[in-house]
């Protein structure tokens, strides 16, 4: 097996799982088949917006059995009922916490289920029916900060795993602004910060890899960047994949901004044929 490439996918809110005629969920699917039949990783880490450590400690999820955590509200009853069948390893867990720690980063085991940014992008790009997933699945948190270089870091600090066989995938979104959701809605196309942000982020990640830290840097920067992230958490995570993507390029897979959010989704380095 060659080097895995690093996958960001914007998850969006739980109901993508059943809105199959949504562009998102098509994409999705793709990307989670290209996974599964071409790059075939033995196990995955997964970072998501959803999971915030502590300013200075990563947490890593070192449970072998987890349910789901149900981490959002208002969604019709059988959301909550929802399952995606997985497992972790203690194993891979202690030797993220290894590379953590070489690096410098404090990081400690902890036991969790899995939130919705993991498996609600997961339902759709690995359907238990149609594409199941047959790896281990670990989670690992993000800082809880909204440091650009301190997620980059966190990014280069596990990118060996990509010569372990192991997928890196980060999930968050490309631009998300929960409170302009219904200003949005009557609006006849995406907020203009949606689009501009949305662009911006493209060309930041597009970067060859010795200008691309700084540019994704200087995104938390913009005039713009509050309006598409009153909160940066679902930012940071394509920094962790950056990070771990090294000297690989980052290119664009699709996008489409779509009120006040953006699905937008990104590979760091290729598929081998």
């Amino acid at each position: 097996m060659g080097r895995t490439p690093v996958y960001f996918l914007s998850h969006g809110g739980p109901n993508i799982m059943e809105q199959t005629t949504h562009p998102a969920y098509a994409h999705l699917q793709s990307i989670g088949l290209e996974m599964t039949q071409k790059v075939r990783p033995k196990a995955i880490v997964v970072f998501s917006a959803h999971w915030q450590g502590s300013p200075n400690t990563i947490e890593v999820n070192t449970a072998e059995s987890r349910d789901l955590i149900y981490d959002f509200y208002g969604f019709p009853a059988h959301y909550y009922d929802m399952k995606f069948p997985n497992t972790g390893s203690p194993d891979l867990a202690n030797r993220v916490m290894e590379l953590l720690g070489q690096a410098g980063i404090k990081a400690e085991g902890v036991k969790r289920g899995l939130d919705h940014g993991v498996w609600a992008s997961f339902m759709c790009a690995f359907n238990p029916e149609k594409n199941p997933l047959s790896v281990p699945i670990v989670q690992v948190s993000l800082f809880d900060s909204d440091d650009p270089y301190q997620h980059y870091r966190l990014g280069e600090a596990v990118s060996a795993l990509r010569d372990e066989g192991v997928q890196i995938i980060v999930s968050g979104m490309a631009v998300h602004n929960l409170g302009d959701m219904w200003k949005a809605s009557m609006q006849p196309g995406p907020m203009p910060y949606a689009k501009s942000f949305d662009e911006a982020l493209k060309s930041a990640v597009e970067q060859k890899p010795e200008a691309r830290e700084e540019a994704m840097v200087s995104l938390l920067k913009r005039a713009d960047a509050r309006r598409a992230h009153p909160s940066f958490e679902h930012l940071l995570p394509i920094h962790v994949g950056a990070g771990a993507a090294g000297e690989d390029v980052g290119r664009q897979i699709w996008t489409m901004p779509e009120g006040s959010m953006s699905w937008a989704l990104y590979r760091f380095g290729e598929v081998a044929a």
